[in-house]
């Protein structure tokens, strides 16, 4: 594991998450945040798989971690936290499983032998599920911090945690 390789999974998510924000018109100030936090789920998913983790759990605790800092980013910049979280994850979008399961759907309509046809089916499948579950485990990871914090505001939560470390 290269330092260089951190850096650049750290770039292009960063980048990607940028990008998603300012075709959605998010406020100026939110953009720095918003690259930081892409980067900060990018090398979150990266290390998660470089010590083993399968992607669907690599994927949940960057999700996880970027729940968590959108908190934070939305007290500051005033801004929901939704803002923040969603361009953020926008580069753990499981495109490829996706792509090939439907690849593999429309292999399946063709003629195939039987062998060539249950392994059609099985990475079809494989890949299908993949994506589902990547898209689960990111829904998930992103929202949980929101759900079991929303009774209090982001100002309260930060109070709390400064609180603690005191």
């Amino acid at each position: 594991m290269d330092i260089l390789q951190i850096i650049e999974r750290m770039i292009w998510p960063g980048l990607a998450a940028v990008g998603f924000a300012i075709l959605f018109n998010v406020p100026q100030r939110t953009l720095l945040l918003i690259f930081g936090m892409g980067a900060a789920c990018g090398v979150t998913k990266f290390m998660s798989m470089e010590l083993g983790l399968e992607v669907v759990l690599a994927t949940f605790l960057a999700a996880i971690v970027v729940g968590f800092l959108s908190i934070p980013a939305a007290d500051n910049k005033h801004s929901p936290m939704y803002v923040f979280a969603i361009p953020s994850i926008i580069s753990m979008i499981p495109g490829a499983f996706s792509y090939r399961a439907m690849l593999g759907l429309i292999k399946l309509t063709g003629h195939l032998s039987t062998e060539e046809y249950i392994q059609v089916m099985q990475e079809t499948t494989s890949n299908g599920l993949k994506a589902v579950f990547v898209l689960l485990s990111i829904a998930v990871g992103v929202s949980m911090p929101m759900i079991l914090l929303r009774h209090d505001s982001a100002q309260e939560i930060m109070a709390r945690i400064v609180k603690s470390r005191e």
